[in-house]
C-alpha cells in the first residue's frame, strides 16, 4: 500500500499590495500582478482587493482558511482607512452605520468613524487628484462583508466619493511592520490566533 503523503502545512503570508496592482499572479496585458512582489509558490489569495486600492492582503495554502475569512456567514472584520472628498457629518455617517441600499441589496450595518487627523500612511504613486477648493476627510469603516467595491459604492451612495482605500486589518491580522510591496510569513502561533479568532466570529 502507498504510504500516505502528509498534508502540508498551513502557510499565511501577509502583504501589503500597492495601489495599482492586480490580485492575481498572471495578466494577459502585462499589468502589475502578485508575482512581481510574492515569489511564493502554491499560495492563493484570500478574497479580492481591487487594482485601485491598496494594503493588507492575505494569501494562503490552506483552502478551509480562505473559506472561512471569505464568506459572508462568518462575518469576519475587515478594517480600512478611506480618503472620501469633503467632510461628511455624523447624519450621513449614521447612513453606512445602519447599512445602504446597493443594486445588490442593503449593507451590513458597519462600523464608521470620522478620524480627527490623517492617518500615517505613505503617499501614494500616483497621489490623488488635489483640488485646491475641495477639502477631503479621513474615515475608519469596519465591514464584515465584502461585496465589490463595496466601500466606493457606499461612500458614492452618500454624496462623497472615494478617494483612496487602504485595508489595514482583516480580523487580528494588520499591516503593522510592513512596507509598501513586502510580504512576510505568519507564524505559527500567528496561524493559531487566527483561526481561534475565527472561532469566535462564528458563534
Amino acid at each position: 500500500m502507498a504510504a500516505t503523503r502528509a498534508p502540508e502545512p498551513t502557510r499565511v503570508l501577509r502583504f501589503w499590495k500597492p495601489y495599482g496592482v492586480l490580485t492575481q499572479f498572471t495578466d494577459p496585458e502585462g499589468r502589475p500582478t502578485l508575482a512581481d512582489y510574492i515569489p511564493v509558490k502554491d499560495v492563493y489569495s484570500v478574497g479580492r482587493l481591487d487594482f485601485d486600492s491598496e494594503g493588507l492582503l492575505l494569501l494562503t495554502n490552506n483552502g478551509k482558511l480562505i473559506a472561512r475569512l471569505t464568506h459572508p456567514r462568518y462575518a469576519h472584520p475587515k478594517t480600512y482607512l478611506v480618503q472620501v472628498e469633503r467632510v461628511p457629518s455624523e447624519a450621513d455617517l449614521d447612513r453606512l452605520r445602519a447599512g445602504i441600499q446597493l443594486k445588490d441589496g442593503l449593507t451590513r450595518p458597519a462600523k464608521v468613524r470620522l478620524l480627527e487627523t490623517p492617518p500615517d500612511l505613505p503617499e501614494r504613486t500616483p497621489p490623488i487628484r488635489y483640488r485646491a477648493n475641495v477639502p477631503t476627510a479621513w474615515l475608519q469603516i469596519t465591514l464584515t462583508e465584502g461585496r465589490k467595491r463595496q466601500i466606493r459604492r457606499m461612500t458614492a451612495a452618500i454624496g462623497y466619493p472615494t478617494l483612496r482605500l487602504v485595508r489595514v486589518a482583516i480580523g487580528n491580522i494588520t499591516l503593522d511592520g510592513l512596507r509598501v510591496g513586502e510580504y512576510r510569513a505568519l507564524s505559527p502561533a500567528q496561524i493559531a490566533a487566527l483561526w481561534r479568532s475565527l472561532r469566535q466570529t462564528n458563534r
